[in-house]
C-alpha cells in the first residue's frame, strides 16, 4: 500500500512540474545512456578501491582517484559512490575525484551519538577534506546529495569553486510530497524492513515499477543484481544498519533547506543545472528555480524523459557539462 501511495504521489508531483522560462534551455533527445549497469568485476574492483577514513563522525567510506583540482561528488538515496563510478573514470584525468558514502548510507560507519542530517553531512565532508588537506572542491551532486551540496556551497563558498547540480530538492519542495510516505514508514522503523529488504531478495521487484528501478532509473531493465547488492545489502545487513538506513530518512524533515533561498541569490559560484524530464520526484519547476535564483547560473540543459538517478545512467553527459563547467 506504501509504494503504490508513493507512486501516485510521484505521479502527482510531476504532472504539477512546468517548466519556467530558463536562461538557457538546451534539450537532449535521443542520449545514449553509456553508463555500465554494473558487474560482478565492476563491484569487486569498487570494493579493492574503498578507503576509510576516521573522523569524529566515524569510519567515512570513499572513493579517492585521479590527481590535481579536487571535485567532490554527492549521491543520492538510499545510493552510495558508487552511482558515480562512470562519471569518475571519466573525470579522474582531469580532476581528483572524492566520492564519499553519506552518514547512514552505504560503507561508512556512524560514530556512536552522531545525529544524521544534512547539516551533519555537511560538516563531516569539511572534516573529510580536511583529513585529506583539500581546500576547495568543484561539487557535483545529485538527489538528496543536490540538497547537502547548496548547505555546503551556501556555508562555505569559500571552499567551492563550481557546483554541476542535477535532479535535488529545493527550498520550495524539500522534502517532496513523494518521500512523505518513506520518511513516516522510518520514523515507525519499518522503512528500511518493508522497502528495502524486498529488493534486494527479489531483483525482480527491485527492477520493476514498484521498486528502486522503475521508480528511479530511466532504464530499470539494465539495472545488475551486483548493483542492486552494491547499494542496498548493507542498508539491511543488521539491525543496527537498518536503524541507520531508517535514521537518515528521517533526517530529511523538516525542511533542512529552510531559509537556503536567500543566500543562493547572494551566490558568486557558476553553477549549471542537468535536469532530467521523465523524473517523478522532483519537478522541472524545481530546475527552473535553482536557474532563476543562481546569480552566475550558466543554464539548464534538460535530459528528456530521463529519471532521477539519470547521472549514473549518462556519465557522458555529467562529465561533458562538468569540462564545460570548469572551462568555463
Amino acid at each position: 500500500m506504501q509504494r503504490r501511495a508513493f507512486l501516485g504521489l510521484s505521479l502527482t508531483a510531476l504532472a504539477a512540474g512546468t517548466v519556467a522560462g530558463c536562461a538557457t534551455r538546451v534539450v537532449t533527445r535521443g542520449a545514449t545512456a553509456t553508463g555500465s549497469s554494473g558487474s560482478t568485476k565492476e563491484a569487486e574492483d569498487w570494493r579493492a578501491s574503498r578507503r576509510f577514513l576516521n573522523t569524529r563522525f566515524g569510519h567515512i567510506a570513499y572513493a579517492d582517484r585521479g590527481q590535481g583540482q579536487a571535485v567532490l561528488f554527492l549521491h543520492g538515496f538510499p545510493l552510495n559512490s558508487f552511482q558515480w563510478r562512470g562519471a569518475i573514470e571519466r573525470l579522474s584525468p582531469y580532476r581528483r575525484c572524492i566520492a564519499p558514502d553519506s552518514l547512514g548510507l552505504g560503507y561508512t560507519q556512524v560514530a556512536e551519538g552522531v545525529k544524521i542530517t544534512p547539516a551533519t553531512q555537511v560538516q563531516m565532508l569539511i572534516a573529510l577534506l580536511d583529513a585529506l588537506s583539500i581546500h576547495d572542491v568543484d561539487i557535483i551532486a545529485n538527489d538528496s546529495g543536490g540538497a547537502i551540496a547548496q548547505l555546503f556551497f551556501t556555508q562555505h563558498p569559500d571552499r567551492v569553486r563550481t557546483v554541476l547540480l542535477t535532479n535535488c530538492d529545493v527550498e520550495g519542495n524539500c522534502p517532496p510530497p513523494a518521500v512523505i510516505p518513506v520518511i513516516e514508514l522510518a520514523r515507525q522503523g519499518r522503512f528500511a524492513d518493508e522497502w528495502l529488504a524486498p529488493w534486494v531478495a527479489d531483483k525482480h521487484l527491485a527492477r520493476s515499477d514498484k521498486g528502486l528501478g522503475g521508480m528511479t532509473f530511466t532504464y530499470p531493465e539494465r539495472l545488475a543484481d551486483e548493483t542492486i547488492d552494491m547499494y542496498l545489502g548493507p542498508l539491511v545487513e543488521s539491525p543496527a544498519r537498518k536503524a541507520l538506513t531508517n535514521a537518515y530518512a528521517m533526517g530529511l524533515a523538516p525542511n533542512p533547506l529552510a531559509g537556503t533561498g536567500a543566500l543562493l541569490k547572494l551566490s558568486q559560484l557558476p553553477v549549471r543545472v542537468v535536469w532530467g524530464t521523465g523524473d517523478t520526484i522532483f519537478s522541472q519547476d524545481d530546475a527552473a528555480y535553482l536557474d532563476h535564483a543562481l546569480p552566475r547560473s550558466r543554464g539548464v540543459r534538460w535530459m528528456e524523459g530521463a529519471k532521477l538517478f539519470f547521472p549514473e545512467e549518462f556519465p557522458d553527459v555529467i562529465a561533458e557539462e562538468a569540462r564545460k563547467l570548469w572551462a568555463a
